[in-house]
């Protein structure tokens, strides 16, 4: 069985996730998500609308994801592909390099990014439509 891992916040789930988790599970048989804690996003500089409790629970819906952990850290990662045996590290081509450490652990794969959509795309329209309205 080929195990597939990749990290993320998945706040406002949209076209972009889907089509990444998608892809990441056609390379394997096992996909598991390390969904990021909202402790965790708070250290990044990050609020996601969704709780984490939320967002674990759309991803377990999706047919693509099999198992959803916590990111805690930036460090875990190696301990996550050790523990879980996974096989390839996938994220979005917005990282290209920054996780090419886990190669000694794992193959790497930066797969590329939905055009024209972002959860930051999304939250900045809504905002701009609100802002319209007054």
């Amino acid at each position: 069985m080929k195990r597939i891992l990749t990290y993320g916040t998945f706040d406002l789930l949209h076209e972009g996730h889907i089509n990444i988790l998608r892809r990441a599970k056609a390379l394997g048989d096992y996909l598991i998500i390390g969904l990021s804690k909202d402790e965790f996003n708070a250290i990044k500089g990050k609020k996601a609308y969704y709780s984490y409790e939320a967002r674990k629970n759309l991803l377990e819906a999706l047919r693509y994801v099999d198992l959803v952990i916590p990111e805690n850290n930036w460090e875990q990662k190696v301990d996550d592909v050790k523990k879980y045996e996974v096989d390839t590290f996938v994220m979005g081509d917005d990282w290209v390099g920054k996780f090419d450490f886990l190669q000694e652990y794992c193959e790497v794969v930066y797969l590329p990014r939905t055009e024209g959509i972002s959860t930051t795309k999304i939250k900045d329209d809504l905002k701009l439509k609100i802002d319209n309205l007054l």
